[in-house]
């Protein structure tokens, strides 16, 4: 299972904190775009949708190739899947507590009735 560190996966939540940038990994789920793809559906310039690509770059999500002058985007779903792992490892952690808490106050309560 893929890891990350506490700083990437900081960057990783900030860069999908975006609705713009969450669009873009959506999008690169379904393959690689050029940036003239990614910035279609949008009413910004290309230079803003390079800066979104280029959070999403710094935090690892989004790499570009390079294809004769092109240089698509491509996601990296192994980024994707250490975040995901996280919270899932959260998830259960909670879950644990949550049980945990449940059972100490089913006990308080059979107590308080008897």
């Amino acid at each position: 299972m893929a890891t990350i560190d506490a700083t990437r996966l900081d960057a990783v939540f900030t860069a999908l904190g975006d609705p713009t940038r969450r669009d873009i990994v959506t999008r690169l789920s379904r393959g690689d775009a050029t940036v003239t793809e990614l910035a279609e559906p949008y009413a910004m310039s290309l230079q803003a949708v390079s800066q979104h690509i280029r959070v999403l770059e710094r935090c690892g999500l989004v790499s570009r190739g390079r294809d004769r002058q092109a240089r698509p985007c491509r996601l990296e779903p192994e980024v994707l899947r250490a975040a995901e792992s996280w919270i899932e490892e959260s998830r259960r952690t909670w879950a644990a507590r949550m049980d945990r808490l449940e059972s100490h106050l089913a006990r308080v309560q059979q107590k308080g009735d008897a």
